[in-house]
């Protein structure tokens, strides 16, 4: 919930109207207008109809896990970088990202708005944003990694590519982790000078000795809350599949909410359910109730960041 990532403040504005978020959005609604036209809109609205009062409360007490887990990483990785984040700023700074990224086109004007808050805040707007960046970077890290375990250990419609896309994903990884290594400190060229500051970050921000520890964990919890909270929407809108084929098909919709081309969170998170549900033997419609209600599900845990977004009193100290 909380990594599915501001407001309506000035930062988000220019991102929302540059030529890529437009293009974003575009992708988005066409995911959307597309499953509009092979299913109809009754899969959109079946599930929504069957959110109880057990399923919200389910929601709102995930959200509190995610959420405050993903604060805690970010404040780790703030102090890591060397910038001051207390935790019960970040929660609520993270509240408020949630809120916006699951309200407006896009999915990230939440990050966006409250990496440049804190850069600004802190009087250090480059490391502000970086923070943000690696704070996501390693979530979505963690997540691909037990995605990786846990799509081998049960059947999925995309098990038979895991070897090679695995292979592919390391491949890559150790190309990047090579350069890093055999490129100069520093140089001329501004792809060097990129890479070594973000090699940099990634040792202090990520890797540091009181850093990395709490990160992996909190990621993780994350990542759990997240994967309970699709599957409570799954049984909401009445599925009866079994956990062990549940599982690998909601994995695979988290990981399509990495893609940042979406209308309010909705697109390729509800594409990717479909195909998976339809190919997992089960059914495209089902897919999309569920991943429409999960979308419901994080509305909801979000709404108490509308109450800070409202109150316009959470300040990030300034001491770095």
């Amino acid at each position: 919930m909380a990594d599915e990532a501001g407001g309506a403040g000035s930062p988000a504005a220019p991102a929302g109207r540059s030529f890529w978020g437009w293009l974003r959005l575009a992708l988005g609604l066409a995911v959307l207008v597309g499953l509009l036209c092979w299913l109809g809109i009754d899969p959109f609205l079946v599930g929504l109809r069957l959110i109880d009062a057990p399923a919200l409360a389910a929601a709102l007490a995930l959200g509190v896990l995610t959420t405050v887990c993903a604060a805690w990483r970010w404040s780790l990785v703030a102090g890591g970088l060397g910038v001051r984040l207390p935790l019960r700023e970040a929660v609520a700074h993270y509240y408020r990202s949630v809120f916006l990224n699951a309200t407006l086109p896009g999915g990230i004007l939440g990050d966006v708005h409250r990496a440049v808050r804190h850069g600004r805040d802190v009087g250090d707007l480059g490391r502000g944003i970086r923070a943000v960046v690696w704070e996501r970077v390693a979530g979505q890290v963690v997540l691909v990694a037990l995605a990786v375990v846990l799509l081998f250990a049960f059947p999925s419609p995309v098990q038979p590519y895991l070897p090679v896309a695995t292979l592919v994903v390391l491949a890559a990884f150790g190309v990047v982790v090579l350069a890093a290594r055999l490129l100069p400190d520093s140089g001329a060229s501004r792809f060097t000078r990129t890479l070594v500051g973000a090699v940099s970050d990634v040792r202090r921000g990520l890797l540091g000795r009181r850093v990395w520890v709490g990160v992996l964990v909190a990621s993780a919890l994350v990542a759990a809350g997240n994967l309970a909270t699709f599957l409570v929407a799954a049984r909401t809108v009445g599925s009866t599949a079994p956990l062990t084929l549940l599982l690998p098909l909601t994995l695979l919709a988290l990981l399509a909410m990495g893609v940042p081309a979406n209308v309010a969170g909705f697109g390729p998170r509800e594409g990717v359910a479909a195909w998976a549900f339809a190919a997992a033997g089960l059914t495209a419609a089902e897919g999309v109730a569920t991943a429409t209600v999960y979308g419901a599900l994080v509305l909801v845990a979000s709404l108490p960041g509308a109450a800070v977004l409202l109150a316009r009193r959470v300040r990030v100290p300034a001491t770095v």
